[in-house]
């Protein structure tokens, strides 16, 4: 089931990529997941100062009429149009670089020493190992195949 709903986040990618061009503003990910027995189709956009519910509109109205021209989703889903938040997902290798220094949350896949999550300050992304450095000094290497995800953190 992963590489299907992969291959429908690419494909609504590349749907979604000249729609946002278009529309002024920045494609930031793709999301096919099910949650509660529903299929949801999460797509992120982005802008310098953010995004307005007027642009979350505009990408929803044009992406769903190109999703439902093309029809290459064979499951009922909610399509959700919204920005990526403070706690935003770091999916490519540009974000990885835009938020060196920053405070992020890792989840893993499968426990290490009975841990799943951990956050630290990103030291970058080098092939596809993700490095951290904790608050007490530690570096910490994730392969990016064992991150379920990682996260700007939110830290008041």
């Amino acid at each position: 089931m992963i590489g299907l709903t992969k291959e429908i986040e690419k494909k609504v990618e590349e749907l979604a990529l000249p729609i946002c061009a278009g529309l002024g503003v920045n494609l930031w990910a793709v999301e096919y997941v099910k949650e509660a027995g529903s299929w949801f189709l999460r797509v992120y956009i982005d802008r310098d100062g953010g995004v307005t519910i007027d642009d979350c509109e505009a990408v929803s109205r044009k992406l769903e009429g190109m999703l439902d021209a093309r029809d290459f989703i064979d499951s009922a889903y909610v399509l959700e149009v919204g920005s990526p938040g403070i706690d935003r997902p770091l999916k490519r290798p540009e974000d990885y670089e835009k938020y060196y220094g920053e405070y992020v949350d890792i989840k893993l896949y499968k426990a290490i020493n009975k841990t799943k999550s951990f956050q630290g300050k990103l030291r970058g992304l080098a092939g596809s190992v993700v490095t951290i450095e904790t608050d007490d000094g530690q570096v910490l290497e994730f392969e990016l195949p064992s991150i379920a995800s990682c996260r700007l953190a939110v830290i008041f």
